[in-house]
């Protein structure tokens, strides 16, 4: 039950707070608009790969909810959101239903809304081969997220207070399961050494969930009535530079962008940098309560024409060729960057071929 009312009140808070207060750093990093785009409207297209799996656009639905009752409706919600965008969908943490199986309808609501759409399952390092197994089953899920939250997990009074062996665990899963492993950082990024060692373990898919969106540091904070200092709240790895540090392995992982992912441009950049996909959740959650399910469905195809939109603008027809294209890293995240070793300049003049000189 403690951990059913801990979803509860997390939905709760993550309604109440404010993003933040540390940046996701996309204001350091400039598109460079291209004034002969050399395309057509018909030319621009979205689709995208997470780790062998198809998505029809680059937004995935992060992990918001399950595991109480009361959240079925909202998991509901967002799968019919799913169903009618196309979207990827990822669930809560499914160890409540682990725990307790007679909160797995909170989970299993969404494959009975979506039956044809992309789901991830998702659960801790700390996870069992059965339990990841269980999960993925449970939702018949196309692949799964192992979440890493100990910033999270330190704040929580009940929360983990052991983080040993998680990357054999993790190791293990991916060994073990029938589906791909996304691993999933909750708020605080992935740097370069630990994607390395990621990928080391053949991990094949990374979100690298940094700061700049939900701070579920604040909102364990909120739950317990701590008061945390500034250092604490804004503890972690800007969400764009984590994007960097995650890519810069030279392995091939597919990253996704997720933290304060809040705008179209955002997207853009995020896609520019090299991930292959964006995740954004409390926004979509708060746009169906604010606007229902038409005016929910409404925005995000506008959100998309708009991704469109800044493709076009800087001579990208597709997200392959996004990933040549020039972008150009200042300020704080350039600063960063190049005092651990990664050159900020590349992106600046990258080359991406046109139609004229392929000719």
């Amino acid at each position: 039950m403690l951990r059913q009312s801990r979803k509860l009140e997390h939905i709760k808070y993550s309604m109440l707070l404010e993003d933040g207060p540390a940046a996701a750093g996309f204001t350091d990093f400039h598109l460079v608009h291209n004034c002969l785009p050399d395309l057509a409207w018909s030319d621009i297209h979205v689709e995208t790969a997470i780790a062998g799996i198809p998505l029809t656009q680059p937004i995935i639905i992060n992990a918001i909810t399950g595991g109480a009752e009361d959240v079925t409706s909202i998991n509901r919600e967002l799968a019919e959101f799913s169903s009618l965008t196309g979207a990827a969908m990822a669930v809560g943490s499914q160890y409540a239903a682990i725990e307790d199986p007679a909160v797995a309808a909170s989970y299993k609501i969404v494959r009975e809304v979506n039956p044809d759409g992309i789901l991830f399952a998702n659960l801790g390092a700390h996870a069992t081969l059965d339990a990841a197994r269980y999960a993925v089953e449970m939702i018949g899920a196309q692949a799964i997220q192992i979440h890493l939250n100990a910033g999270q997990e330190i704040i929580m009074s009940e929360g983990d207070r052991d983080f040993s062996g998680y990357l054999a665990q993790i190791e293990m899963i991916a060994s073990h399961v029938d589906v791909p492993v996304i691993v999933k950082e909750v708020g605080c990024g992935i740097a370069h050494e630990q994607a390395k060692a990621l990928s080391n373990i053949g991990i094949k898919a990374i979100d690298v969930g940094g700061t700049g969106g939900t701070n579920f540091l604040a909102i364990e904070a909120a739950r317990s009535k701590l008061e945390l200092n500034k250092d604490m709240l804004e503890w972690g790895i800007p969400t764009a530079i984590s994007a960097v540090e995650t890519i810069s392995t030279a392995s091939p992982i597919d990253v996704i962008v997720s933290g304060g992912v809040r705008t179209p441009i955002d997207v853009v950049k995020a896609l520019t940098i090299g991930g292959k996909a964006a995740g954004i959740a409390g926004p979509v959650l708060k746009i169906l309560r604010q606007k229902g399910i038409e005016g929910a469905v409404s925005w995000y195809n506008d959100f998309i024409t708009d991704i469109k939109r800044y493709m076009l603008l800087v001579g990208a027809g597709t997200l392959q060729d996004l990933h040549s294209t020039p972008i150009v890293i200042t300020g704080f995240s350039r600063e960063w960057l190049n005092l651990r070793g990664i050159d900020t300049t590349p992106f600046a003049n990258r080359k991406k071929r046109t139609k004229s000189m392929v000719k």
